[in-house]
């Protein structure tokens, strides 16, 4: 899987979850269809439907790392986009083989593209902090 077909996947990812975040009734089939239509079936759907699905069933575990990295900011008073791509990011960087620096580089891009003026900056502080604690660790 190509870098930019991975890199559409973490999109259509964080679309997902900004809908869940939203409204978290979304069933499970209706998300499903959102991400393969999104992605047009093939590989790229098990992949981004497994950073769903990795967020979801981790996410109190990542906003207590997002929040601990995070100065003078909770993840509930996050704009919804940002909140979403640093769980996404979090959950890329502590529970999949992807290296951190490439989860880092990929939601500091979504951060500029989807969030405010300032979010890529803010993305980019709080996921140094975790890539740095889990390197010490």
């Amino acid at each position: 899987m190509t870098t930019q077909r991975r890199s559409r996947a973490r999109e259509i990812a964080l679309q997902a979850l900004y809908q869940l975040d939203l409204n978290p009734d979304v069933a499970p089939d209706d998300l499903n269809r959102f991400v393969s239509g999104r992605l047009h079936g093939g590989p790229l759907v098990p992949f981004a439907l497994g950073l769903v699905r990795g967020v979801q069933k981790r996410r109190d575990e990542l906003d207590a790392h997002i929040d601990a990295r995070a100065e003078h900011w909770r993840v509930a008073r996050m704009a919804a986009t940002d909140r979403g791509i640093l769980r996404l990011a979090a959950h890329e960087i502590l529970h999949t083989d992807t290296p951190p620096a490439a989860a880092a580089d990929e939601a500091i891009e979504l951060a500029k593209r989807y969030g405010g003026e300032g979010s890529g900056n803010f993305v980019a502080g709080i996921l140094g902090r975790i890539i740095a604690d889990r390197a010490g660790a």
